[in-house]
């Protein structure tokens, strides 16, 4: 969602307050944004990675917030071993699409964050299958985060309720994540003119397909967040666990 979420009191910051307070302590979060789009999988391993403000005519403000995390090179290592292709990236710092979220879930910042690009040279099969072989990692205490929406038009955005077809994929995506039916929400296109304006380009939609090919048949979903904001910007969120 909007940047502005790190600085203002909305309800969509509280509700990730919230779910921090009560989730486990990991021992590092793997974060997919959707503003780190790669061709090829990278993970980055910087020490101390900066953050990035990636987004511009905001309030000074929101230049001036700081998430002093650490990252972690070893376990960057690890996903290098778990997961075919995959490269070391030494540079890569904290989007926006990680720390306005993270500053809320984990506000000491005592928790070493590695982000994980989205590769747009696969299609969302091929990364979703890719990706299913760092789900042992969860077992370690590394907890995963997708960071996007569900619906995403920006050339939509209005002020008001939402628009029909808005709300219709994201009650039927709602539906296929609840039911664990992996194959409908990769294959979206089936669902004609709503899925084409829901998701006119699928890179703030991918880092739910990604995040679910680490799920486990037994779990079912949490929803939390589940407005849509600005018309066209789906919030809904939801927490997987065992």
């Amino acid at each position: 969602g909007s940047p502005m979420n790190a600085i203002n009191d909305s309800r969509f910051a509280k509700a990730w307050e919230d779910i921090g307070a009560h989730l486990p302590t990991p021992r590092a979060v793997i974060c997919m944004s959707a503003h780190w789009l790669t061709d090829g999988t990278y993970v980055s391993s910087r020490h101390t990675p900066p953050l990035i403000y990636d987004f511009y005519g905001f309030p000074k403000a929101l230049y001036d917030v700081q998430y002093p995390a650490l990252g972690d090179a070893a376990l960057a290592l690890d996903v290098v071993t778990s997961v075919p292709g995959v490269t070391i990236d030494t540079e890569r710092g904290l989007d926006h699409g990680i720390w306005t979220i993270l500053m809320h879930l984990f506000p000491k910042a005592e928790i070493p964050i590695i982000p994980l690009s989205i590769d747009y040279g696969h299609d969302r099969r091929a990364q979703y299958e890719l990706l299913q072989n760092l789900r042992p990692l969860r077992d370690r205490g590394v907890l995963f985060i997708g960071s996007g929406n569900i619906v995403h038009n920006l050339m939509r955005i209005r002020e008001g309720a939402p628009y029909d077809w808005a709300l219709s994929f994201d009650a039927e995506t709602t539906q296929y994540i609840g039911e664990g039916n992996h194959d409908a929400l990769i294959s979206i296109e089936s669902l004609g003119e709503m899925a084409a304006l829901s998701v006119p380009t699928d890179d703030h939609y991918r880092p739910m397909i990604n995040t679910l090919a680490l799920s486990y048949p037994d779990e079912s979903p949490a929803f939390f967040n589940t407005d849509i904001d600005l018309g066209s910007i789906s919030m809904r969120s939801f927490v997987l666990a065992p």
